[in-house]
């Protein structure tokens, strides 16, 4: 089985600004990328992360390095990766109306 496949993707989850998910790498894999600063989108594609437009990787789990953390803004189209103003309308309702919040 190849390191790519067995990349591990969590649920999405949000707050009232970003929507979020971490990706699980195998451990042999994450041994080859750089240790003390974020990856770019072409570097998390390049190692066969997958996933829709728009994700950045903004913060690095110390203790698992091999965990990478990925967020981006509510209502972002994930075919152009850029916010949609009425879909950030949409995701910023349905997180007021699930979690009675302000945002």
């Amino acid at each position: 089985m190849s390191s790519v496949s067995r990349i591990e993707y969590s649920e999405k989850y949000a707050d009232a600004n970003y929507e979020y998910r971490h990706v699980i790498l195998p451990k042999e894999l994450s041994k080859t990328l750089p240790k003390s600063r974020l990856l770019s989108e072409a570097e998390w594609r390049g190692i066969g992360v997958q996933q829709s437009r728009g994700w950045q990787h903004y913060a690095i789990h110390r203790p698992e390095q091999h965990i990478l953390l990925f967020r981006r803004p509510l209502g972002t189209d994930p075919q152009s990766g850029k916010v949609d103003p009425e879909l950030e309308r949409q995701a910023k309702e349905e997180y007021r109306a699930q979690y009675g919040v302000r945002v």
